[in-house]
């Protein structure tokens, strides 16, 4: 079948498709006018997915695109739907045990027959690359739904919490024994090492095991250190310091610069006398003893400094030398406590191995037992559900166009169906395939009157196809 022949077949039978169509969008006007109001009302929540507010630290599976799908499903569980029923005090109602009854011969739970009933209405739809999921529920009261649906998503977070604070509890518990059997176990690793530090007179300071000796020997070669580089610096100093006019303690001297500076500005009065005065002058005689005794001080100033240098670099050698001696008899009562080091180093491997796993478990105990107290989640109420103000079925205009669309649909497959039962050659194409005889001459339908001319020419038209029919018929 073409193009040409199903045209044909639709005006041929027309009435048929349009009579399936009137039908089809009558009834569905009829249905649509019988149908009851339906509301839906929605509330969203919000999922936070960057930290669980419980443990305050990034949580990687809260990342997984698979996150939000399980949270759908919460939503959909017949736990919240049974939560929604106890939260709506439902199991208080007694009209609707009633209608449990009448459905149920009174098999089952209330309960569980009252959350299927609701999730039937309830609708949880995730938003695309987002982490809100909106809730919906649609009831023939908006009033009815908005509080629904409220209900459900109230229902959620107090559900999710429930599902996080329930194994937390039991990990507390755990976790509880666990703490008391290390901290024993710790308590035990201290007092040997205690007992042992009493026993040598040894300590010890952080991963290091230390001797009292030890600890000696540790300050008193810092102190050497100090003293030698103390002392190298001094010598250094008094060997190429030469008059000490080039030394950072002598040029920075607050007293030294002071000197300077008021000798330079001597020195500059004293030029100025000079060329004013005379070097005869009174003035400017007393000009050059001022400065003279100006540069005297100065140079008793430095020598001070250097005499100091030089008194410390005496002590310093003396204080290292003592230094020395006293390092080497600590260290000959060192090497006496080789072998308790080694006992103490294990003991106090121990005590940090005991209190390592201590803590560790503390830890987690208090993570798990603040867990199984907390009333927070990750989920928030993003927009609360409100009473809609317009139905949401039936829809006039989407039923109208849905019925018209099928009833077209339909009115095509009805002419279709009553062309099979029926048929009738309406087409050249069809009578040819038909009888496989070539159709010669087509008669068609002129709505004007024929001219002489226009009879003459299809006169010989019909005279050529009969003397082509002859010859055909001649050859066969």
């Amino acid at each position: 079948m073409n193009i040409q022949q199903f045209i044909f077949i639709l005006l041929a039978r027309y009435k048929i498709a349009l009579a399936v169509l009137l039908v089809t969008v009558a009834g569905a006007f009829l249905i649509t006018l019988v149908m009851p109001d339906k509301y839906v009302a929605s509330a969203t929540v919000v999922l936070d997915v960057k930290s669980d507010p419980l443990v305050g630290m990034a949580m990687a599976g809260m990342a997984l695109p698979s996150y939000v799908s399980t949270q759908t499903d919460i939503i959909t569980s017949q736990r919240v739907a049974q939560s929604v029923v106890t939260l709506l005090k439902f199991d208080e109602n007694p009209q609707l045990r009633e209608q449990w009854r009448n459905a149920t011969q009174g098999k089952g739970q209330f309960v569980a027959w009252m959350g299927n009933v609701l999730s039937k209405k309830l609708e949880v739809k995730p938003a695309r690359d987002s982490n809100v999921i909106d809730i919906s529920f649609s009831s023939e009261d908006p009033a009815f739904a908005a509080i629904a649906a409220n209900a459900f998503a109230q229902a959620y977070i107090d559900t999710n919490l429930e599902l996080k604070v329930e194994p937390a509890r039991q990990y507390a518990q755990w976790f509880q024994v666990r703490v008391a059997a290390l901290r024993t176990e710790l308590e035990n690793a201290q007092a040997r090492l205690a007992e042992f530090q009493k026993k040598t007179g040894m300590v010890s300071s952080g991963y290091r095991v230390q001797s009292v000796e030890s600890s000696k020997i540790a300050e008193l070669s810092g102190q050497l250190v100090m003293t030698e580089g103390q002392s190298a610096d001094l010598q250094s100093k008094h060997k190429y310091a030469g008059s000490g006019d080039t030394l950072a303690e002598v040029m920075q001297n607050p007293v030294i610069l002071n000197l300077k500076s008021e000798i330079i500005r001597q020195e500059s009065r004293l030029q100025e006398a000079s060329l004013n005065l005379g070097k005869n002058n009174p003035q400017y005689l007393a000009m050059e003893s001022q400065i003279a005794t100006l540069k005297q001080k100065m140079a008793d100033e430095t020598q001070h400094i250097l005499n100091s240098i030089n008194t410390a670099n005496s002590i310093n050698k003396q204080k290292k030398s003592e230094l020395k001696a006293t390092i080497e008899s600590q260290k000959q009562q060192v090497i006496q406590d080789l072998s308790q080091r080694d006992q103490i180093a294990v003991l106090e491997r121990d005590v940090e191995s005991a209190q390592r796993a201590y803590d560790t478990v503390v830890q987690r105990y208090t993570e798990t037992n603040l867990q199984s107290q907390s009333n927070q989640t990750n989920i928030t109420v993003l927009t609360p559900a409100i009473e809609p103000t317009s139905r949401s079925s039936p829809n006039m205009s989407k039923n109208m166009l849905i019925a018209v669309f099928l009833g077209t649909l339909l009115g095509v497959g009805a002419a279709f169906v009553a062309e099979m039962l029926n048929q009738r050659i309406r087409t050249s194409e069809s009578l040819e395939s038909a009888t496989g005889i070539p159709v010669l001459v087509q008669f068609k339908k002129d709505s004007k009157p024929l001219g002489v001319k226009e009879r003459l020419r299809r006169l010989a038209d019909a005279m050529k196809s009969k003397l082509r029919f002859r010859k055909a018929v001649t050859v066969a």
